[in-house]
């Protein structure tokens, strides 16, 4: 059992390290490019226009880029919602965002999170559609994060009936994710080539 999660560990270290020289590789206009792909991609996603309720991520620097989904989602009446975690129990705190440049403050993670102070709390069941970001995922759905399982813990919250769409980059696309038992699947990646669902 252990032998069999430390095997899991390595190679998710390893399909990290391969895609992170990927990511590295592509110049900025060739992701530029990828971003604005999958997001006209992700609003043509019937899942998506048909959701009133959104979770949506503030990316980091190696993910899919999210603030002109954002913006976007509010010309198209969406409630915007983000996570604010904590990093002491790695669970998180859904708010409602109305406005992107005022309504956000740097969390501890280096990443912009909604500011408690202006934000509303939503109760995760009223969560319609969940845009998910991955490090790596493989067309079966599973899913390398960013290894802290911030999503693997509020993956499961969800209800059974929301979608739960990752974004990703073909280059991000892996034969295999090596899965652990707390490892969360996907429904659905929409890559800048295509619209994958889970097998």
């Amino acid at each position: 059992m252990e032998r069999g999660m430390e095997e899991a560990k390595e190679k998710k270290q390893e399909i990290r390290t391969q895609i992170e020289s990927a990511l590295s590789a592509m110049d900025e206009k060739e992701i530029a490019r990828y971003n604005q792909s999958i997001e006209n991609r992700l609003f043509e996603f019937a899942n998506f226009l048909e959701a009133r309720i959104a979770l949506l991520y503030m990316a980091s620097s190696n993910e899919v880029q999210t603030h002109s989904i954002i913006r976007r989602s509010f010309n198209y009446n969406k409630l915007v919602v983000l996570p604010a975690f904590d990093p002491s129990s790695f669970e998180a705190t859904l708010m409602k965002v109305d406005d992107i440049d005022r309504d956000l403050v740097k969390g501890p993670r280096g990443i912009s999170e909604p500011d408690p102070k202006r934000c509303k709390k939503v109760p995760i069941e009223c969560i319609d559609i969940a845009i998910i970001p991955g490090f790596a995922l493989d067309e079966k759905g599973g899913r390398i994060g960013s290894g802290r399982g911030y999503y693997d813990r509020l993956i499961p919250k969800l209800p059974i009936t929301t979608r739960k769409v990752a974004l990703a980059f073909e280059a991000q696309i892996v034969a295999q994710v090596p899965m652990e038992s707390h490892d969360k699947h996907v429904d659905i990646i929409i890559t800048e080539d295509r619209v994958i669902y889970k097998i």
